[in-house]
């Protein structure tokens, strides 16, 4: 079973072992004398909402338009930043709750067998080791059923414990123990800050111990006992904003005390399983994963040791889908720069939502993964964006419709944010994010979620449709917007970021009108949006190849100060749109393949986020070597001891990028239809997968060997007709001959019904 395991405790957060239950999680430490839970609920930022639309943006929007025009660039930059910049520039951000600690007397004496693990299968932290020749244990998970962190430890002879909290800085109101129905319940409370501030509460108490339980000071003691199960709640005024927060935790806890300690394991199990036993991959040398403690096996992958590669990377798959499962929950906030666990009160970025790919990124394995319900969170948020957006559209550039900027938080603000003109005005994130809805009901063929979320889609488009301008081509573009993050340089040898058209965004509109058309065409609306949109999208700029035979990313073929810059915008087009495909454009797929070369020989894919999305780019370019080979990358450079991600510093984007692009390698979903085996390592020349998903409602489970495909099962959800393209070395046959529509060299049509099971052997 994939666990990530360790021979000693952890000695910083990078070590350190992530639980969750969507809402709430913790970081665990595993020091035999004191378990530390680095607490985090996904609503505790650091303060209300609040408008921050400058006043002066319509008159800036106006006098920027004509600087850029009149190629006035700097000029442009230094009006944008005095009339349209957010006031204050920077939104609300993400807090931690504070430290849990459960502090322990053992034997004065050596620590043996030291065994720290997560099991991915369970998702249980569990920790043991000997003192004096004695077995001490202890074992931790967020449970989703009864929302408590449950802990339970163990001892071959009797031990005490002194269980407190701390943390936040002094941001905290109350810090005590209170006897509650005779019960010593630890509470930990207070408020985020500012007159709307988030109020929070955190309550722990013992559910079961064979000891003597007390309170002493701001401390629950535990003396003489061998057995110790500890619960913790939390809860917020976000999500509750009239309660009393106190009086659910003791409820939570209170509820959670009526179980025993298996009882609460087999109601987690129940619940996680359901979601993570969905998907298996088996690739050669995994094993090497169960014998190998992880912090060595991520050393001998970096050392190319043969067959720790293969065995990181198929945990690394796992990790994945686990950090989704224990991070977004239906119900929950989505994931944000560190998913939810943090520990800083002035985190990197705030570990806000970044909306020009971050937050995006965090998603894109939740549907091939079989991971539909941990998509949710995100299209919660998207209609708050757009309903805060539509301020922001109107007060800003006299628009209807709703528009977003590079970030947002859990409030949904949309203003700029930042004072960086290379990422701060640019207006296309929330046409990004509205994106997903289409991706998530092209996995699902859910109508009623498409009609009840087309409103965002119509939204979204409606604002283009105003904000475009008609440049000297007669093409129809942003201004101002930037190509996120980037630069260019102008002949006189200035810099610049602000500009208008920049290719990405002209992709990303490209996408959403036709998004939106289509949606509109499934659900018959007849929407009057519709024949605007078809005429305007003859009007885009479309895909240009430049000096280098790169795909361009602005509409002058400028010249890059930094030809290796993580961000490569321009290709959204090859992933995670379907632009540019080697199938049916493969002109432009050569183009997108100089593009990324060219930045790499400058040294692109150096923080981990890009590194995973170039990983994607070569699997929808179906090129397995160089795909490993940024895989390979990925481990090497950018991955903890505990396998999160590093920018640097730590961020969960490229856990989630990575996981996405070990799918897309497997099983890749396009207009055209399913893909497999699209860009296969030859070192995983033997292996099998079941339960990632496709386009259609397709569940696909497959079997190689020696690169080649030997059986194939397709569970046909809603039914309807499965295209399948193979490698063309394999001949495949349908058991169902009946059902087959049109058969080709490497291709298979066939006819489903819903949830039909289907089964191709190959000859």
């Amino acid at each position: 079973m994939p666990k990530l395991w360790y021979q000693k405790p952890a000695s910083c957060f990078e070590e350190a072992l992530p639980i969750g239950a969507g809402r709430f999680g913790a970081m665990l430490y595993g020091d035999p004398e004191e378990a530390l839970l680095h607490l985090n609920e996904d609503s505790l930022w650091s303060g209300g909402p609040r408008s921050r639309i400058n006043p002066d943006a319509q008159s800036g929007l106006a006098e920027v338009r004509e600087l850029l025009s009149a190629g006035k660039i700097a000029d442009a930059e230094t009006v944008a930043f005095q009339k349209m910049q957010g006031c204050p520039p920077d939104m609300r951000h993400y807090t931690p709750l504070g430290d849990l600690h459960v502090k322990f007397d053992l034997p004065n004496c050596a620590v043996t067998d030291y065994v720290r693990e997560l099991d991915l299968a369970s998702a249980v932290s569990s920790v043991k080791f000997r003192k004096d020749g004695k077995q001490f244990t202890r074992e931790v998970f967020a449970s989703a059923p009864a929302q408590c962190i449950i802990m339970r430890f163990e001892g071959e002879i009797p031990f005490s414990a002194a269980i407190s909290m701390s943390g936040r800085e002094d941001d905290f109101d109350r810090n005590c123990v209170d006897i509650i129905d005779d019960v010593p319940l630890l509470l930990f409370d207070g408020s985020s800050g500012g007159c709307a501030g988030i109020r929070f509460c955190a309550a722990c108490r013992v559910l079961h111990s064979d000891g003597k339980v007390f309170r002493r000071g701001n401390s629950i003691v535990v003396s003489n006992g061998k057995t110790l199960t500890v619960a913790c709640s939390m809860h917020t005024s976000y999500y509750h904003p009239n309660e009393d927060l106190q009086a659910l935790c003791a409820a939570d806890l209170r509820n959670t005390a009526a179980y025993s300690y298996s009882e609460l394991l087999n109601q987690h199990l129940h619940d996680y399983r359901s979601l993570f036993d969905r998907v298996s991959l088996t690739l050669p040398d995994q094993a090497l994963a169960d014998r190998c403690p992880t912090d060595q096996l991520l050393l001998d992958a970096k050392k190319k040791i043969p067959g720790a590669l293969n065995a990181l990377l198929c945990l690394y798959f796992h990790f994945g889908r686990y950090l989704m499962i224990a991070g977004s929950r239906p119900g929950s906030l989505p994931l944000n720069l560190q998913g939810i666990w943090n520990v800083d009160m002035w985190p990197a970025w705030g570990s806000r939502y970044t909306v020009n790919i971050n937050t995006q990124m965090n998603y894109w394995p939740a549907e091939s993964c079989n991971l539909s319900e941990c998509h949710m969170p995100l299209f919660t948020l998207l209609r708050r964006v757009m309903e805060n957006g539509k301020r922001t559209a109107r007060e800003m550039y006299d628009c209807e419709g709703f528009c977003c900027h590079h970030n947002t938080d859990l409030w949904g603000d949309t203003a700029p944010q930042d004072l960086w003109m290379p990422a701060t005005i640019w207006p296309t994130g929330g046409a990004w994010l509205s994106l997903h809805i289409m991706e998530h009901y092209r996995y699902t063929c859910d109508t009623a979620f498409l009609a009840e979320h087309y409103e965002i889609l119509h939204q979204a488009a409606l604002f283009f449709t105003q904000y475009l301008t008609e440049n000297a081509d007669g093409l129809l573009v942003t201004s101002p917007s930037v190509s996120p993050e980037n630069s260019y340089c102008l002949q006189n040898g200035e810099q610049g970021a602000l500009c208008s058209g920049p290719a990405m965004d002209s992709q990303i509109i490209t996408e959403l009108y036709q998004d939106v058309i289509e949606a509109d065409g499934i659900l018959g609306l007849h929407d009057p949006l519709i024949p605007l949109l078809q005429e305007q999208l003859s009007h885009l700029p479309r895909l240009q190849v430049g000096r280098y035979g790169q795909i361009m990313e602005w509409a002058v073929d400028y010249e890059e100060p930094e030809p290796g810059h993580r961000h490569i915008s321009q290709l959204f087009a090859l992933h995670p749109a379907h632009q540019i495909s080697p199938r049916s454009t493969p002109e432009l797929a050569n183009a997108a393949a100089a593009t990324i070369r060219r930045r790499l020989q400058h040294g692109g894919g150096h923080t981990g986020w890009s590194c995973a999305w170039i990983a994607n780019f070569y699997a929808r370019l179906c090129d397995s070597g160089h795909l490993y080979e940024m895989l390979c990358k990925l481990m090497s450079d950018s991955t903890n001891p505990n396998l999160f991600d590093m920018h640097p510093p730590f961020q969960i984007d490229g856990n989630f990028g990575g996981t996405a692009a070990i799918a897309e390698a497997l099983l890749q979903s396009s207009p055209e239809g399913l893909i497999l085996l699209p860009a296969l390592p030859t070192v995983w020349h033997t292996g099998k997968f079941t339960g990632l998903c496709g386009y259609g409602g397709f569940e696909i489970s497959a079997e190689w060997d020696n690169c080649c495909l030997r059986t194939v099962s397709v569970h046909a959800k809603t039914g309807g007709t499965c295209r399948l393209y193979y490698p063309a070395t394999t001949v495949l046959r349908l058991a169902e001959k009946d059902s087959i529509r049109k058969e080709a060299e490497g291709f298979l049509e066939f006819e489903t019904i819903p949830e039909g099971v289907y089964h191709l052997t190959a000859i």
